[in-house]
């Protein structure tokens, strides 16, 4: 199975970018995966919220095929444990999903025809993280479910 994920704008702190890519290589171990940062819309002073989002919306949807199976993290999405996330990322491996694609939208969320498109939404907490932080969080847990699945202490360390 291949794993990427998605996100509007670069991440323009250095510690966090860090993170990311720790986590991004740590994968590397267990799947195939990869990071898409898709450009911020410009001039986004004179656009509504809505507009921005369409555009986003727009930008994400040609990164994604009819095959893909979509996930959005989204505050209003399932949440699990590290345990029942691990669970559900086996599932999706078992069931031959070929290309799990996780997509993290932009400061107002995504549109209606991106929520259309998805088979899934996850939500990582109740709480609110910044769009750079979310990646650094997101990866780690994805890195998680793997280490659960094969067993390693990470999980407990």
């Amino acid at each position: 199975m291949n794993i990427e994920c998605i996100a509007i704008g670069k991440t323009d702190r250095e510690d966090v970018s860090s993170l990311i890519g720790l986590y991004a290589k740590r994968l590397g171990f267990y799947v195939r995966f990869s990071m898409t940062l898709l450009a911020d819309v410009k001039s986004t002073k004179r656009l509504t919220e809505k507009q921005q989002k369409i555009m986003e919306g727009e930008n994400i949807l040609a990164q994604i095929s009819n095959d893909d199976m979509v996930v959005l993290l989204d505050e209003n999405g399932d949440e699990f444990s590290s345990v029942e996330f691990a669970s559900w990322i086996q599932k999706r491996m078992v069931s031959g999903t070929k290309r799990l694609v996780f997509v993290i939208g932009g400061p107002y969320g995504f549109s209606e025809p991106v929520y259309r498109r998805a088979n899934w939404k996850i939500s990582l907490s109740r709480m609110t993280f910044s769009h750079q932080m979310v990646r650094a969080i997101f990866l780690e847990q994805l890195y998680r479910a793997f280490t659960i699945l094969n067993n390693e202490p990470y999980h407990h360390a």
